[in-house]
């Protein structure tokens, strides 16, 4: 039986990184999925793909940050715990290290994230119809009974 070749175990564990770098992977983690010992895949890792693996990994965690930050309205904070960092300041000087501007400047350089809610125009038309309160559909069933109720037993009274 043919062995498997290194490059393969390497892609195995970059796929894991590429997966789940929201859940609180480390390089022993990556290790253990490539199979070989961490100073050997660390070696390795960054011979194959030019970076370490503690580097790729907080490269795909601050690409998602960057997209979060240009998407949505959650806080920087929220963020970093989203992206799988537990450190705000570790957080923000990566960011400023990458990118050459903190988090929220990042984000200010952005158009809001509610000018890009992608919600679909029936959506929204179904939800800012005008209510027909002139007709009386809003009115409970019981309401509307006991009050033609009433009109009945006035008109009987007269």
């Amino acid at each position: 039986m043919a062995s498997v070749p290194l490059a393969r175990h390497l892609v195995r564990a970059k796929d894991l990184a590429d997966a789940r770098f929201i859940e609180p992977l480390g390089v022993d983690d990556l290790a253990r999925a490539a199979g070989l010992s961490r100073a050997h895949f660390s070696r390795e890792f960054l011979r194959a793909f030019g970076e370490s693996p503690h580097a790729y990994l907080l490269t795909r965690r601050l690409e998602r940050a960057a997209a979060m930050l240009r998407n949505t309205d959650r806080s920087v904070a929220d963020i970093c715990f989203a992206v799988g960092l537990s450190s705000v300041g570790s957080f923000t000087s990566s960011f400023r290290r990458t990118y050459r501007m903190s988090p929220t400047a990042y984000r200010g350089s952005f158009p809001p994230a509610s000018d890009l809610a992608l919600v679909p125009a029936c959506v929204l038309r179904a939800y800012s119809r005008p209510q027909h309160r002139t007709f009386g559909e809003d009115r409970p069933p019981a309401a509307s009974i006991a009050s033609s109720h009433e009109i009945t037993s006035t008109q009987e009274d007269t």
